[in-house]
């Protein structure tokens, strides 16, 4: 017999995480759409509603799961752009949906490859090497 409390998951419970998905923010207070949220309201732990979304036979659960993490993005990515949100708490969450604010510095060939990491020096001949190549390109023209 399995330890723990059962899941009840009802059709109640399915029309509460719906109405969540379209009141968040008045009904619920909340100022993002998130799965830890939702788990509030419905006083079960997120564990449960993952175990829920992972049930085949409860696949409109997992489709409210995913639709949350789509309107967080969407919520976040506005609220960042109109200044309505904390940019670093937005920044943040957003780190989960994939967003970063790192710059890719690799360098490459021309055929895409990557060219090892240099030092100043070396990157300081490089370009100055593309740089005369560029030069006498152009005054050969």
């Amino acid at each position: 017999m399995p330890a723990g409390r059962p899941s009840e998951y009802t059709e109640e419970v399915l029309e509460i995480a719906k109405d969540y998905l379209d009141n968040f923010r008045d009904e619920y207070e909340h100022a993002i759409p998130s799965v830890v949220g939702l788990a509030k309201v419905l006083r079960k732990s997120r564990e449960c509603l993952y175990n829920w979304a992972r049930d085949e036979e409860k696949k409109e659960f997992s489709d409210i799961l995913e639709q949350i993490n789509s309107d967080q993005e969407f919520v976040l990515v506005n609220g960042g752009l109109n200044g309505s949100l904390n940019s670093n708490i937005t920044k943040l969450v957003l780190g989960k949906h994939g967003y970063s604010d790192k710059a890719d510095t690799t360098i490459a060939n021309p055929d895409g490859t990557n060219i090892a990491p240099s030092t100043d020096i070396e990157i300081a001949r490089k370009l100055a090497f593309v740089l005369d190549k560029a030069l006498k390109d152009k005054e050969s023209e």
